[in-house]
């Protein structure tokens, strides 16, 4: 029966570029302590690769051991996927970016995952300069086991037993500036713009994007006399400079006077815009970078920001010149020597 009344018609979903809902970047409900600045992350990224409309299907997860390789099941669910050991996520990625060079490779590990066990898998990464997304979620301690010292923990932090560390910690973004990757930069979970910006950036950026996160653990890292803490993060987070990130389908413009801001062209045609504040930094000056992480050091800052963008050097599929077909996808006659290559090398051994 009719009751002379007509329903509005549901309002259209909201959609990104190529047609996606953000439940498509979504994944499973986290399972992290609430509060967890690893949960900061998986959010920002849920929302960059939904706002830069990039196909989930061409995405490749990888991960290790410890709270933060749990984190890729929380974001991109219809994503590849693969949680290796304890520190051996460097060697998978390097294997599935190499079969297959048209995935987008993301590494997400941990400070234990990466500066202890798997440091020698991090420095060869380093020096392939690896084209890959690779996000240390930092929290200085190992969550898994009770929240013992990892290898990036501050000297003089302490644990919430009030036991001091006194070890110096690595600093993987002094590593990673030494050592060859392209793209250099630290944030903070609790910092939504910074972070997002950085993330754009590491997507848009065609070789290895090594982004430090200080995640704090608020279970066993969030206390009085931690250096990794929200509180300790919110007081001496030094921010390097104002960042945006202009996609290439955007007008892209600039109308700011010169000597306030240096604009870094991406690959893709996107832009880097970064604003200076309280000092002139060129971020594609690595002395430079490794210049201010150590004066920062020595009065207790956290520097946040991109320390370090380099556009022209070669990636490891390029100084390979691997063909532009996937490997994996090679039938047997192409990938496998004939039988007179064989008797050939064969010959020359004897």
């Amino acid at each position: 029966m009719s009751t002379g009344t007509t329903m509005a018609p549901p309002p259209p979903k909201k959609v990104n570029r190529i047609g996606l809902e953000v439940l498509s970047y979504k994944g499973s409900k986290t399972t992290l302590c609430a509060g967890c600045g690893h949960n900061a992350i998986s959010e920002r990224i849920v929302e960059c690769f939904y706002e830069l409309g990039i196909e989930p299907y061409s995405v490749a997860k990888f991960s290790g051991i410890g709270c933060s390789s749990k984190s890729p099941a929380y974001f991109l669910g219809l994503a590849h996927g693969f949680n290796a050991v304890h520190g051996r996520m460097p060697a998978i990625a390097t294997g599935a970016i190499l079969a297959n060079r048209h995935l987008m490779g993301l590494g997400v590990t941990g400070d234990g995952d990466t500066a202890s066990i798997g440091l020698g898998q991090f420095m060869h990464l380093v020096r392939r300069n690896m084209p890959m997304i690779y996000i240390i979620e930092d929290n200085g301690v190992y969550g898994l086991t009770k929240g013992q010292f990892s290898a990036t923990a501050d000297v003089g932090s302490k644990l919430k037993t009030g036991t001091p560390n006194d070890l110096p910690p690595f600093d993987c973004c002094a590593l990673a500036l030494k050592w060859g990757a392209t793209f250099v930069a630290r944030s903070f979970s609790g910092d939504k713009k910074q972070l997002q910006a950085i993330l754009k950036t590491a997507i848009a950026h065609q070789g290895l994007s090594v982004i430090d996160v200080v995640s704090p653990c608020v279970t066993f890292n969030d206390h009085e006399g931690s250096t990794k803490s929200y509180s300790y993060m919110k007081e001496h987070d030094s921010v390097l400079h104002e960042l945006n990130f202009i996609p290439s389908y955007e007008d892209i413009t600039v109308e700011i006077p010169e000597g306030e801001v240096r604009d870094v062209e991406m690959h893709d045609g996107s832009h880097l815009r970064i604003r200076k504040l309280h000092r002139d930094y060129d971020p594609t000056d690595r002395l430079s970078a490794l210049g201010v992480l150590e004066e920062a050091e020595k009065k207790g800052e956290v520097l946040t920001g991109v320390l370090y963008v380099n556009t022209s050097k070669p990636t490891f599929l390029e100084l390979l010149k691997l063909a532009d077909e996937p490997l994996a996808t090679l039938p047997e006659s192409r990938v496998r020597p004939p039988q007179i290559v064989l008797d050939e090398v064969m010959e020359e051994l004897r």
